[in-house]
């Protein structure tokens, strides 16, 4: 009989999905830096990927404070996420809608982000792992405030430029 799965069990499954997750997204940012047409937007995209870099480094500490070596598992819903990104840089290239295009996918990512940091941290604290729910707390405030940035660009620039 498989042995019962546990909070502990789902918390390190989930760390090791937002891991590749986030090593998949480091690659990408300088794609979507190079893509956008606004400088505004690409400064955006350029201080996310150094953030990004921060957010690996965060959860490599979470895996060693767990005792764990830092391993990803495939994320397919950061795939696709990213696919769709590389389909919107293909098929509007060129195209006054491209950085309206880029910051939809850039806040998709963000809003997957949002969604698993938010849960690890939950968790992370109902697990009693203050040190690891404090790094976590400060990754979900940084993706926080880039859906916000990436929000003032597209109402304040790129969605103008696009109609």
């Amino acid at each position: 009989m498989a042995t019962e799965k546990t909070l502990d069990d789902l918390f390190l499954d989930t760390l090791k999905d937002i891991y590749y997750a986030e090593r998949q997204i480091v690659k990408t940012l300088p794609k979507m830096a190079k893509a956008a047409t606004s400088p505004e937007l690409r400064a955006g995209f350029e201080q996310h990927h150094t953030e990004t870099e921060g957010h690996i480094e965060r959860l490599e500490q979470i895996f060693e404070l767990m005792g764990k070596t830092p391993r990803g598992k495939t994320c397919d819903a950061i795939l696709g996420i990213i696919e769709e990104g590389k389909s919107i840089m293909e098929d509007f290239k060129g195209s006054v809608a491209l950085d309206a295009g880029l910051v939809s996918a850039g806040q998709a990512v963000e809003h997957y982000e949002i969604a698993r940091y938010g849960t690890l941290k939950s968790w992370a604290t109902q697990l009693g792992m203050k040190e690891a729910a404090a790094l976590l707390d400060a990754t979900l405030k940084e993706e926080l405030a880039t859906d916000k940035k990436l929000s003032q660009v597209a109402i304040t620039n790129v969605n103008q430029k696009a109609a």
